[in-house]
């Protein structure tokens, strides 16, 4: 059995039941699982691999909980730079009704590349649209490929703008086909063990692009498999919440709750709009939510108030949301506009401290995928974590408290992540693929996507 030694860490962030900050911090690996979390003088003096990390900050892997990463192809697409997300949406779907299976493979693996050297070692996404010849199977492949344990959710579009719907018809599947491929990668690839590298969540896109039927019946498929959680956007905007009173008379979260999406197996995307109601409906039920400050603020879409559902039991966490509404897919930075637009949104400097927003982007995302063995650094919990490099010219004057200048100061990359056990990335660069050429083919297939070659 493969063991690994980490050793002094100026601090080791554990995010533990005392939320212990361990100052010359080490931890001890046996193959993917941690073993001992305490000073390094308190813990084994070697190992088969040993990784000196003075100087460093360590603290678990952050929990990416909402993405789409096939929009790393369409970064500041110009019809949508100065959009809100119905006008955005509109400039974009045509130019994603030309996504390949190829395309969405690369797009997957270059999105996962890049939050895992933002310090994310586990992310979800939601892939929805499947023109041509694109499957969900594409997506899982180059996301494996880069070594990130990965939440896959099988979306979907069924409710076109011949329906009432705001997707264009060309872009959007049959239900019984959705239901079908739905259960085909469920059975294929979910794994509900302890520790797993790959799960599987269903994901109707929006209460604008598809049926109640669906959503009913997507509730009702992946209940029956054990694990397998569900995810949808909601109350994103204004006009959002006008279209869902318009078609159902239900504001969002009356909504929600009509199709059976309340309880612990189901998270929604940015609730930015939810009323006091819903928020203490979903407090009740443990429905958790996915915050993504970045993508809100982009489309002017509004702050969510996580305060408000934090102090009501919600579980939430963070997304970077589609690298077309955010840009970037810096999960780190991600902590960090969470803490200053809370403080913003509430004109209080106290209302989120910096481990405020770090738990956000550990235990809270952990908790919203229904993880308790991520998200902490403790004896049986996966050993997945990150370090960051003090040494930097952003952290300079703020060595008094490191793990606040994480978020206080310009986010930076990992200099080390292991993600199960497995070092992925070692002194800043990616140990399991070559960025470069994976760089110049997904700009090559960026522009012909963009370009509708």
């Amino acid at each position: 059995m493969a063991t690994l030694l980490v050793k002094h860490a100026r601090v080791l962030v554990t995010m533990d039941d005392e939320r212990r900050e361990i100052a010359d911090g080490a931890l001890f690996v046996r193959d993917n699982v941690i073993e001992a979390v305490g000073a390094t003088s308190d813990l084994p003096a070697a190992a088969d691999e040993v990784l000196d990390l003075r100087d460093h900050v360590v603290l678990p892997g952050l929990v990416n909980t909402h993405h789409h990463m096939y929009q790393s192809l369409t970064r500041v697409i110009v019809g949508g730079q100065n959009q809100e997300l119905f006008g955005w949406l509109r400039s974009l779907y045509p130019i994603w009704a030309g996504l390949t299976a190829e395309a969405v493979y690369v797009s997957a693996k270059l999105a996962a590349a890049e939050l895992i050297l933002s310090g994310c070692t586990t992310s979800s996404d939601h892939l929805y649209i499947f023109p041509n010849d694109v499957t969900l199977d594409d997506e899982i492949r180059g996301v494996q490929e880069t070594g990130l344990r990965f939440h896959a959710t099988r979306g979907s579009m069924s409710v076109g703008e011949s329906k009432g719907g705001l997707p264009p018809d060309s872009v959007v599947e049959e239900e019984d086909a959705i239901l079908a491929d739905s259960r085909r990668v469920i059975e294929q690839y979910h794994d509900n063990s302890r520790h797993a590298m790959l799960r599987i969540g269903l994901a109707p896109c929006s209460p604008f692009s598809v049926s109640r039927d669906l959503m009913c019946a997507s509730a009702e498929l992946a209940r029956s498999y054990p694990g397998v959680r569900l995810h949808t956007h909601l109350a994103e905007t204004q006009p959002d919440v006008a279209y869902s009173l318009e078609m159902f008379g239900l504001k969002p979260g009356e909504y929600a709750e009509d199709v059976g999406w309340i309880g612990e197996d189901v998270w929604h995307a940015h609730c930015v709009h939810l009323t006091d109601e819903a928020l203490d409906r979903f407090g009740r039920t443990g429905t958790g939510v996915a915050h993504c400050p970045a993508s809100n603020a982009r489309l002017a879409s509004g702050i969510a108030r996580v305060r408000e559902m934090l102090r009501r039991g919600i579980p939430v966490g963070l997304g970077v949301d589609g690298s077309a509404s955010n840009d970037s897919g810096h999960l780190l930075n991600e902590a960090r506009l969470a803490l200053l637009m809370q403080r913003a949104l509430t004109q209080d400097p106290a209302v989120m401290t910096a481990r405020d927003a770090l738990e956000l982007a550990t235990l809270g995302g952990a908790r919203v995928l229904g993880r308790d063995d991520i998200g902490a650094l403790k004896p049986g919990m996966a050993a997945d974590f990150v370090a960051y490099d003090l040494n930097q010219l952003p952290f300079a004057g703020a060595w008094h408290d490191p793990v606040a200048a994480l978020l206080f100061c310009t986010s930076v990359d990992v200099s080390v992540s292991v993600i199960n056990g497995r070092v992925v990335v070692r002194d800043g660069k990616l140990a399991t693929l070559e960025l470069e050429p994976l760089i110049k083919r997904h700009k090559a297939l960026a522009l012909a996507l963009v370009n509708g070659e």
